[in-house]
């Protein structure tokens, strides 16, 4: 079943690699969307694919990169984009 989720991540995440962190995980676990930096200091997230694995994603978010500190992941259900692949973005 397919699923998509946005997902902001906060705490110590921006200057960590957290987006280069996220953008291996999802190439290697399947998963597509993007992931950038907002201008709050939040990570956003936002993963589609099968259920399984958008759950693993999430739960890599939840963690982090290792000099990461997170503090909050909020976790919103989405209308599913269809993405072909995970992409990196830029503000």
């Amino acid at each position: 079943m397919k699923k998509s989720v946005r997902v902001y991540i906060s705490g110590l995440v921006q200057g960590m690699f957290f987006r280069v962190f996220i953008k291996e995980n999802a190439d290697k676990i399947g998963v597509n969307g993007f992931v950038r930096n907002l201008e709050d200091g939040r990570v956003e997230v936002f993963i589609e694919g099968d259920s399984d694995s958008v759950n693993k994603m999430i739960e890599i978010c939840k963690k982090g990169p290792r000099h990461a500190d997170v503090k909050g992941v909020e976790i919103k259900s989405e209308k599913f984009q269809n993405f072909r692949n995970f992409k990196v973005l830029h503000i």
